[in-house]
């Protein structure tokens, strides 16, 4: 095993860089470009999973009624203020007046019934689900929207910060795949299909005008020339680091600022739990046991992340540490799989071609070698193949993704879900949490995290950090990343 992870240490060894040109990027002062490693398949969200829509567009280009802010509370968009009925089903938002989406129609409470019955009609993604518990949405006046919900619902509001909650015009919605119309400080000015996106100013745009005029979303799919571009000045901002060991050389340059947070980011090893053999809870449980998380770890990110054991990052209310629950034990793992009459099993592992998951999936199979597990890594292109693939068709063993939205622990409540994990009492339970008190929800949602985790619905590698690094000139960026959005609207300039 020693030999096969040097190996892997050479192929994702970063090459050294000296430090470059103080120039400017092209585009002058009131232009900014970020890197990015994952490109978005089109701008639909509606209808393509994935996070690299939301990344570019939520809060910059659509925005809702409420968003997270950097702490991950919920504060008011497009919605000034709202209150909750006593019994807690009936949500009244009082609107901001003068509000235009970027073709010029008005933005009032017929859009927000608009866009809320659209996710239960039109929406194809999974989350969709989230907008159930509505039961209706009323026009009270043109600046004054009611939400009824069928049932209490403590997830809801919460829920109404992401994707779900973005608000659409009945006449921007012809082609969302190529041409996003929101009321967000941005518009979408430019594709360059496998280079970048062009964000341009929104001119008519109801807040405060962003501190850059244009944003240049730049994608570039490795690491060392993520890195490059920076040192070299094509880009002012690595929005994730994705080869770690190249860190302590931007921490080490005065030219630019390093932040290090928390995220939302699971990174799972799931298991295609609906058909054989990772059907079996023994088997999931064996190669569990078989993983060295902590070394995988230290080979993937440095050490960096966080080590977790259930789908609940630590800033979520009913996170318990549990990341000891599956200790190392190849030896046991050997017996569970006999004992499940699976001594030599041979797997796919089905994985997105990102640094990290590569990384991680060498690792993963040099691990499972050790106990007679097979394991033909595939790396799929990200996001496209993969989300068909893997996600989509659930034509796959095991993977490997970051799982960035927040509070995603619901999805185990899912069957249809790609890993196939089929609870009845977790399902009871999730169902429980949401209606009930907010002390009820964290007390069922630590017995889901639990549950979850004795059954080896999945293999929780570890928490992804944030890492940015940004020149000096640029200022607001986040520490930790709570929501989907690279939010560019509280950047500012040195």
């Amino acid at each position: 095993m020693k030999a096969r992870l040097l190996a892997l240490a050479l192929l994702l060894g970063i090459s050294g860089c000296s430090a470059g040109s103080t120039a400017s990027v092209s585009g002058g002062p009131d232009t900014l470009s970020v890197g990015f490693s994952a490109e978005p398949q089109n701008f639909d969200f509606t209808r393509t999973d994935g996070t690299a829509i939301p990344q570019a567009l939520l809060y910059n280009v659509y925005e809702g009624l409420v968003k997270l802010d950097g702490n991950g509370s919920i504060v008011p968009l497009l919605a000034s203020s709202w209150t909750v009925s006593p019994d807690r089903r009936t949500y009244d938002f009082q609107l901001r007046p003068g509000v235009r989406f970027s073709d010029g129609a008005s933005f009032t409470a017929s859009d927000v019934k608009f866009s809320l019955d659209r996710v239960k009609t039109d929406w194809t993604i999974s989350i969709k689900s989230k907008m159930d518990v509505v039961d209706h949405v009323d026009v009270v006046d043109p600046l004054h929207a009611r939400v009824v919900l069928k049932q209490p619902s403590n997830n809801w509001l919460f829920d109404l910060t992401g994707r779900v909650g973005a608000m659409f015009s009945p006449t921007g919605i012809a082609d969302l795949a190529n041409k996003p119309v929101g009321t967000g400080p941005y518009v979408v000015a430019e594709r360059r299909r496998g280079d970048s996106i062009v964000l341009r100013e929104n001119p008519d745009y109801w807040g405060a005008k962003p501190a850059y005029k244009t944003v240049v979303l730049k994608y570039i799919k490795d690491p060392t020339a993520l890195n490059n571009a920076l040192l070299s000045n094509g880009i002012d901002v690595i929005s994730t680091i994705t080869a770690p060991d190249s860190i302590p050389q931007f921490e080490s340059d005065t030219r630019f600022t390093v932040l290090q947070g928390t995220t939302n980011s699971e990174v799972v090893l799931s298991f295609n739990g609906a058909r054989a053999p990772l059907n079996d809870v023994r088997v999931r449980r064996a190669l569990t046991l078989a993983i060295d998380r902590k070394a995988l770890l230290d080979t993937v990110w440095a050490g960096r992340g966080t080590p977790i054991g259930s789908m609940v990052p630590p800033t979520d209310p009913w996170y318990e540490d549990l990341s000891n629950y599956y200790p190392f034990r190849p030896d046991e793992a050997k017996a569970l799989l006999a004992q499940a009459g699976r001594p030599n099993l041979s797997l796919r592992l089905r994985i997105p071609n990102l640094p990290y998951a590569v990384s991680a999936a060498q690792v993963v199979a040099s691990d499972l070698a050790d106990i007679g597990v097979e394991v033909s890594i595939e790396p799929l292109d990200f996001p496209a193949v993969w989300l068909k693939q893997v996600f989509t068709d659930h034509d796959y063993d095991m993977s490997i993704v970051q799982h960035v939205e927040a509070r995603d622990i619901t999805t185990f409540g899912s069957p249809k879900y790609y890993w196939g994990y089929d609870n009845p009492e977790v399902q009871r339970l999730l169902a429980e949490a949401d209606a009930g008190t907010p002390q009820q929800q964290v007390d069922d949602m630590k017995t889901v995290a639990r549950t979850i985790t004795g059954d080896a619905a999945a293999d929780w590698l570890f928490l992804a950090p944030n890492v940015v690094v940004a020149k000096k000139k640029v200022t607001g960026l986040a520490r930790n990343q709570v929501s989907e959005s690279f939010d560019l609207t509280g950047l500012g300039r040195a």
